[in-house]
């Protein structure tokens, strides 16, 4: 369960990641041309310090989370599943029945 919740976590991290980085103003402007005037939202230095900021934090969250899973699934790949195995056997053993037939017995 924990695994599958570091998975999803993982996946929206990547998208953000992937979001915050084009929206950073470069050589080419990127996407962040079609943003719209983000220097009124963001103040009057621009969205670069709060993009910088935001991409470091999202992507050192997402170096946690990776070594997180990585270590999740070591631990997992080394149990085996014959070791969870409950051996118990519900088979009776047949009952023998004897019967001693006692003819001629000298002393």
């Amino acid at each position: 369960m924990t695994t599958s919740l570091l998975l999803i976590v993982q996946i929206v991290l990547v998208i953000i990641l992937v979001i915050a980085v084009l929206l950073q103003k470069s050589s080419s402007i990127g996407l962040g041309a079609y943003s719209g005037s983000n220097e009124s939202v963001f103040g009057a230095k621009g969205p670069n310090s709060f993009l910088a900021k935001a991409t470091f934090t999202i992507g050192f969250l997402f170096v946690v989370n990776t070594i997180t899973l990585g270590y999740m699934y070591a631990q997992a790949n080394q149990a085996s599943v014959v070791d969870d195995m409950i051996e118990s056997t519900n088979i009776v053993a047949p009952t023998v029945t004897t019967t001693s037939t006692e003819t001629n017995t000298t002393k």
